[in-house]
């Protein structure tokens, strides 16, 4: 073995603290957004079945909510709402007192230091549960427009201090981006939703949302699994358009492209740990066939290699407390 030549590559493995010098990628609480549900009631703390340890809350069981986020170190948010009433052009989306707009509102008054990002579609308020308009049959691109911008406006008026238009329509960063100028909003930035593909990992959402569209599927507005270069496209569009940030969605399966955005494009990357991937973890770990703590962080810390600066995740509050144990 004396002339045999190697790089002792282990060196920088040996111990804890020498893998934890030389560690090129950080996961950090302040990293994380964790997704919240809001409804119409009181006194409504509702388990999702489909995702164990998510619930949609109503407005008297926010502040807890905030509290619990607080104490964590959690520093931001991401609101979805579940109205009440649905219609064809989801009027309660943009109503200057519909459910979102409220709990945006409360948010910034009792824990105003949490940065409150408004999910800004169509398809929780739609009777088909589509995310745009339909007429005769199909979404049509233009006129959802005027209505995503009028919710963007009205999110911005409660005190979103993000705007994070989800729908797919072409044109919705632009659109957004002038209507929050013209409305006074030249300051709130928009989280594009840039790369969405129509995912099977997104079922469990719409158990939480209540957004299964009535008929057809997605896949008309939103991406084709298959394609690479019209993700790149997408996003290259709505930098263009004045994106702050930009949203891949989801996060696990589409790392490969979250790494290519982060280096074509000089803005944050945001990866979507969606419900599917969060679903998935939670079944295998209540069966005790994985680590549920390090399969997270592993996950986690993947799409921050990836090339994600932020990451929103319904793990939030667990990773937060792992980290915590972790640094302790």
């Amino acid at each position: 073995m004396k002339d045999l030549q190697f790089k002792r590559h282990r060196r920088l493995r040996r111990t804890e603290s020498m893998r934890a010098l030389v560690r090129e990628t950080h996961l950090r609480t302040d990293d994380l957004i964790y997704p919240i549900f809001v409804v119409e009631g009181r006194d409504i703390k509702n388990p999702v079945a489909s995702m164990p340890g998510v619930h949609q809350v109503s407005l008297d069981h926010l502040t807890s909510e905030m509290e619990e986020l607080v104490t964590r170190g959690i520093r931001s948010v991401i609101v979805f709402g579940v109205p009440g009433h649905k219609d064809d052009v989801g009027s309660e989306a943009y109503n200057e007192e519909g459910i979102v707009q409220r709990a945006i509102r409360q948010i910034k008054e009792e824990v105003p230091s949490l940065t409150v990002i408004a999910d800004t579609c169509l398809c929780q308020y739609t009777d088909h549960g589509h995310c745009g308009i339909v007429r005769d049959g199909d979404i049509d691109n233009d006129e959802s427009l005027t209505y995503i911008t009028q919710t963007a406006v009205t999110q911005a008026q409660a005190g979103a201090d993000i705007i994070a238009p989800s729908n797919m329509m072409d044109g919705f960063v632009a659109a957004i981006r002038r209507g929050l100028d013209e409305a006074g909003f030249s300051h709130i930035p928009v989280m594009s939703y840039a790369v969405k593909f129509a995912s099977a990992f997104y079922g469990p959402f719409r158990d939480a949302a209540h957004s299964s569209p009535q008929f057809g599927d997605r896949r008309a507005y939103q991406m084709d699994p298959s394609n690479r270069l019209e993700a790149l496209r997408e996003a290259e569009s709505d930098v263009e358009e004045g994106a702050d940030f930009l949203i891949v969605k989801p996060a696990l399966a589409y790392l490969d492209i979250m790494r290519e955005v982060k280096d074509r494009y000089n803005l944050p990357v945001v990866a979507y740990n969606v419900s599917g991937e969060y679903s998935m973890i939670k079944a295998a770990a209540q069966n005790g066939w994985v680590n549920e703590k390090e399969i997270v962080l592993e996950k986690l810390t993947a799409m921050k290699r990836a090339g994600a600066d932020l990451i929103i995740t319904y793990f939030a509050k667990d990773a937060a407390d792992w980290l915590k144990e972790d640094q302790s």
